[in-house]
C-alpha cells in the first residue's frame, strides 16, 4: 500500500471512530526484511550455545519439582519484556524469540510431566494466547495463534497419538471443527465487542492471533483428510499418508459417518448463505448451482464443509490471503477423496465426474447469460471476447494434444516393446493386498540397492538386465556405459518416495479381484531399446496369465 493510500485509510478510520485521533501511520524507517532475517539468524545461532550452557547448569533443576515452572515463567517473562520494548536493538529483540520457545518448552515439560495431557495442553494454549496478546509483532502473534490452535486440538485428542482406538479419528475430526468454531467466535467478538478507538489495538492483536489459529485449523482439516491426489505418489505419504490409509482401512460406524457428513453439508450450506448475504449477486441461479454442487461434495467429504465456510467468511471480509489458504485446503480435501478406500471406485468417479460436468455446464450457462445481457458491445470488447474464446480453444487443444501424446507413446511401447518378466520380491508389510491395489517389489541385487539408496542425480539411472530363453529378466548391475551382450538390455528406473524403483511399486485392479492377483509371481513389462518400460500385467509362477 502506498503512503497516500495508507494516510487515506487512517483518516477514514479516525473519522469513523475506529482509531484514536492521535493515531498516525508508521514511519518509513522500517528495517528491510533481508536485514531482519540475517540479524535473526545470527541471533538464533548465537543463542544455541548459550542455551546449551544454561541447560547443563540448570538441567538438574529443570528435572526436579517446580524447576520447569520457575525457569519457564522467568524466560517467558523476560522474552515478553524484550519483545514489547520499542527501543531495544534488533539483535537483542531476536534473541528473545528462542528464549520464548525455550520458556514455553520448559513450562510444557513440567505441565505434561505433572498433569494429564488434556489439562497440560489447555494450560499451554491459554499461555500462548496471553503471550500473543502481550507481544507486539503481528508475525509472532500469528505463530502463537497457530500454536494455541494445535494445543487446543491436542487437549481434545486421544491420550495416544495413534489410531488403535476406534474413536481416535472421530475425536480429531471433532477437535478441528471445535477449533473452527472458536475462530468464528473470535471474529464475532472482534466485530461486536472490540469496536471503537479505545479497543483498536486489542482488535488488531486478535486479528493476527485469529489468522494463525485459522491457518493451523485449515492445515489440520487437510491433515485429517489424508494425502491429496497425485501428491502422495510424488512426495510420499508420511504421517499424513498413514491417516489416509487408516481412513480407508477402518470404516466408521454408520451413525458417526452420517453425523460427520451432515455437519459438513450444513457448514457448507452456511458458507453459501453467508456469501449470498454479503454478495447478493451470488444468488443468481448459475452461482447458486455452484453452491449446491459444493454442498453435495461436502456431504461426501466430512472436512470440506468447514473449509468452505472459512473460505466464504474470509473472502467476503476481504481477508484475501486467508481466503486463498482456505481455497488450497478445500482443494486438498477434494483431492484426498480419491484415496478414501471405504468408498467404491465407481462412487468416487461418479461424484467427481458428475460434479465437474455440472460445474462446467453452470459455467457455460453463466457465460451465456452474461453475453445475452450485453446488448451493445464495443468492437474492442468484442475483439477481447473473441480472443478469450480463441485462448480457451487453444488451451483445450493443447491439453488434448499432451494427453493423447502420452497415450500414444504408451500404446506404441505396449505394441512394439520387448516383453520381459521380472520376479517379484516380498514387501513389508507381508499383507500384499491393500484395498484395490497390490504393493509390488522386484528382486534387485543387494549391493545395487544400497548404491541406489545413496544415488542423487538429475537423470534417471538405468539398470542392466539379462533375459533368459523364457523372457524372464534378472537385474544385474547399474548401467556403466559398457557394451551390452546379446541377451542384455537396459531398464530405466523411476523416482518414488525418495528412492529409485522399477517403473512402479503398485498394481491397481478392479474391486473384488484380489483373489485373482494373489498368486502373482512375476511382473510383465514392455521395454524399448532406450530402456523405457511400462508395467502391463502380472503373471503366475509358470508365467501363466492371471
Amino acid at each position: 500500500m502506498s503512503r497516500q493510500s495508507l494516510d487515506a485509510v487512517l483518516q477514514a478510520g479516525i473519522a469513523e471512530g475506529l482509531l484514536p485521533a492521535t493515531a498516525r501511520a508508521p514511519d518509513d524507517n522500517e528495517r528491510p526484511w533481508p536485514v531482519v532475517l540475517l540479524t535473526a539468524l545470527g541471533a538464533w545461532l548465537a543463542t544455541l550455545p548459550l542455551l546449551g550452557m544454561v541447560g547443563m547448569l540448570l538441567g538438574d533443576l529443570i528435572s526436579r519439582s517446580a524447576g520447569p515452572y520457575f525457569i519457564g515463567t522467568l524466560m517467558l517473562a523476560g522474552a515478553v519484556v524484550v519483545l514489547r520494548s520499542r527501543s531495544v536493538p534488533l539483535f537483542v529483540e531476536q534473541l528473545a524469540v528462542p528464549a520464548l520457545l525455550v520458556g514455553g518448552g520448559s513450562l510444557g515439560f513440567g505441565l505434561f510431566r505433572d498433569l494429564h495431557h488434556t489439562t497440560g495442553s489447555a494450560v499451554l494454549c491459554l499461555v500462548s494466547l496471553i503471550v500473543a496478546l502481550l507481544v507486539r509483532g503481528p508475525w509472532l502473534r500469528v505463530l502463537l495463534g497457530a500454536a494455541a490452535a494445535i494445543l487446543f486440538v491436542v487437549a481434545g485428542s486421544p491420550s495416544r497419538w495413534n489410531f488403535d482406538g476406534g474413536m481416535a479419528l472421530d475425536r480429531f475430526w471433532l477437535s478441528w471443527h471445535l477449533a473452527a468454531a472458536v475462530w468464528l467466535l473470535a471474529l464475532w467478538l472482534q466485530h461486536q465487542g472490540l469496536r471503537g478507538a479505545a479497543l483498536a489495538r486489542m482488535a488488531a492483536a486478535l486479528e493476527s492471533i485469529a489468522a494463525g489459529w485459522l491457518l493451523a485449523t485449515l492445515a489440520g482439516l487437510a491433515w485429517w483428510s489424508g494425502m491429496t491426489f497425485l501428491v502422495g505418489g510424488s512426495l510420499g505419504g508420511g504421517f499424513v499418508g498413514e491417516v489416509a490409509r487408516e481412513l480407508g482401512r477402518r470404516a466408521p460406524a454408520a451413525w458417526s459417518l452420517g453425523l460427520r457428513q451432515a455437519l459438513s453439508a450444513v457448514l457448507a450450506l452456511a458458507g453459501m448463505w453467508w456469501a449470498v448475504r454479503r454478495w447478493p449477486g451470488l444468488g443468481r441461479p448459475a452461482y447458486a448451482g455452484v453452491g449446491v454442487v459444493l454442498v453435495a461434495l461436502a456431504w461426501f467429504m466430512p472436512a470440506l464443509g468447514a473449509a468452505l465456510l472459512a473460505l466464504a467468511v474470509c473472502a467476503t471480509s476481504a481477508r484475501w490471503r486467508l481466503a486463498a489458504a482456505a481455497g488450497v485446503a478445500a482443494a486438498w480435501i477434494v483431492g484426498a477423496f480419491y484415496y478414501q478406500l471405504d468408498w467404491p471406485l465407481a462412487t468416487k468417479a461418479a461424484v467427481l465426474v458428475g460434479a465437474g460436468a455440472v460445474l462446467g455446464a453452470l459455467g457455460w450457462w453463466a457465460g451465456a447469460v452474461h453475453r445475452a445481457s450485453q446488448e451493445t458491445v464495443s468492437g474492442h470488447d468484442a475483439g477481447g471476447s473473441r480472443a478469450a474464446r480463441w485462448g480457451i480453444a487453444a488451451s483445450v487443444v493443447a491439453v488434448l494434444a499432451v494427453a493423447n501424446g502420452g497415450i500414444w507413446q504408451k500404446e506404441n511401447l505396449i505394441a512394439h516393446g520387448q516383453p520381459v518378466f521380472v520376479e517379484l520380491a516380498p514387501v513389508d508389510p507381508r499383507s500384499l493386498m491393500q484395498g484395490d491395489f497390490m504393493r509390488l517389489n522386484f528382486r534387485m541385487p543387494g549391493d545395487v540397492q544400497v548404491r541406489l539408496d545413496d544415488l542423487t542425480t538429475n537423470q534417471r539411472p538405468r539398470m542392466i538386465a539379462r533375459r533368459d530363453e523364457r523372457g524372464v529378466a534378472t537385474l544385474v548391475r547399474l548401467d556403466d556405459a559398457t557394451p551390452l551382450s546379446a541377451e542384455e538390455f537396459r531398464f530405466e528406473l523411476t523416482p518414488k518416495d525418495g528412492r529409485w524403483i522399477l517403473v512402479s511399486d503398485a498394481w491397481f485392479f478392479r474391486e473384488g479381484e484380489a483373489q485373482r492377483w494373489q498368486p502373482a509371481k512375476y511382473g510383465e513389462f514392455r521395454v524399448d531399446a532406450s530402456g523405457k518400460a511400462l508395467l502391463v500385467g502380472l503373471r503366475g509362477p509358470n508365467l501363466e496369465a492371471l
